[in-house]
Formats: C-alpha cells, structure tokens, sequence
C-alpha cells in the first residue's frame, strides 16, 4: 500500500478489532433488516467536519450528503445529474426520513470564495459554476454586515447561507408535500469548529440559538 495511506490502513485494522467488535451485532442487524435512518444530513465536504462525531450518531442514524459549501440546488425537473437532489428524493420518499439537516460550518471555504472573484477556467467551471448557489446569501450578508470586519461578515453569509438552503430544499416536490403534512421537519444548523458548540435556526424569531439550549428545552 501507499506509504502515504498506511495511517488509514492501521485506522482499519484498529476498527476491525476493536470498534467493530464492539458493535458487530448492530451491524449485523442494520445489514439484515437494511437502513432507517432517522435523518437526512445535508453538511459540507470540509474533511474538518465529521457529522457523525458532532452528532454523536451511530451506524445507520444519519443518510449523509456532503459537497461544497452545504448547498441545495433548487428543484429541476429534468434528466440531468443531480448527486445531491438525487440524495434527497431518495431519503424523503424511500427511506422516508422524518427530518432534514442543513448544517453550516465556520470558517467555510465555500462561504469564504463568495467574498473573492474566481474566474472560470477547464479546472474549476464546476465548482464555480456550485458556488452560484451562495449568491443570494452573499449579497444579504454584504447589506447587513458589508462594513464590518471579515470574520462577522464571513460567520453571517455561513448562516443566511443555511437558511437559503432550507427554501430550497421547499421547491423539492416530495419535501413541500411532506412538510405540509407535518410528517417531515427542517432544520438549520450553524457549527463552530472553535469551541464545537452548534447553532440552530430559530424560524420563529429568525435567528439562530444554542441547539444545546433547544435540546434542554
């Protein structure tokens, strides 16, 4: 094997002795009587971002999508490839989740992009062509907060950005359905790497508080 990947290797055989072991049961169960997740993660490519490690979830809680920058493209109805909405259509109206996290990180590299002018070129016209999807949080975050110092004005567009993608998620046919039956609930969250403390979209008063504080509640 690659010199360059034996930590991973000795991370497997680790596992495999010892994690593995400890919950071979569950595995087996989750391989004998398939997947039912409890929710759709919608997070970040960031490899800083570990979904299962800040939730604390197990093998076979979370149906996770990751890309750059947390970002749900709006409903398309037509025959092209879509990764991420094909994820979503998948746990809404097969796993039948009962709820959807979009969940937002500090120092985002996404969010940081939108704040630069990235000119398309062979290597990158995918990516800039993703990043389009923060436009509108960006310009939100600029008449807020656009005479304020980088790190405010970045922490806010990571934010306002989540919120966008919960209105996107709403154009999805199977989620506006579900929603209005009240048998699916979205959720924006924010992450802190810092200190590893999670924010929470409260569509209420439009603002976003301590999922800690929610939970207790």
């Amino acid at each position: 094997m690659d010199n360059r990947l034996q930590e991973f290797e000795k991370g497997h055989k680790a596992f495999q002795r010892i994690k593995f072991k400890q919950s071979k049961e569950r595995f087996k169960k989750l391989v004998d009587e398939g997947q039912n997740p409890k929710a759709l993660f919608i997070g970040c490519s960031d490899s800083r971002v570990m979904p299962a490690m800040i939730t604390g979830s197990k093998p076979g809680d979370l149906f996770i999508v990751r890309n750059i920058g947390n970002f749900v493209a709006p409903y398309k109805p037509d025959a092209d490839y879509h990764a991420t909405a094909s994820a979503i259509e998948y746990a809404v109206s097969i796993l039948e989740v009962s709820d959807i996290i979009v969940c937002g990180h500090s120092h985002c590299g996404a969010i940081e992009s939108l704040h630069k002018n990235i000119e398309a070129t062979s290597e990158n016209i995918h990516t800039v062509k993703w990043l389009e999807l923060g436009k509108e949080a960006k310009k939100v975050a600029l008449l807020a907060y656009g005479n304020a110092d980088k790190e405010t004005l970045l922490r806010y567009t990571e934010k306002i950005s989540v919120v966008y993608q919960l209105d996107n998620l709403l154009t999805y046919p199977a989620v506006k359905k579900r929603v209005e039956e009240g048998t699916l609930y979205l959720h924006g969250w924010h992450y802190h790497m810092e200190d590893g403390d999670i924010e929470y979209y409260d569509d209420d008063n439009y603002e976003f508080k301590p999922l800690s504080q929610n939970s207790e509640g």
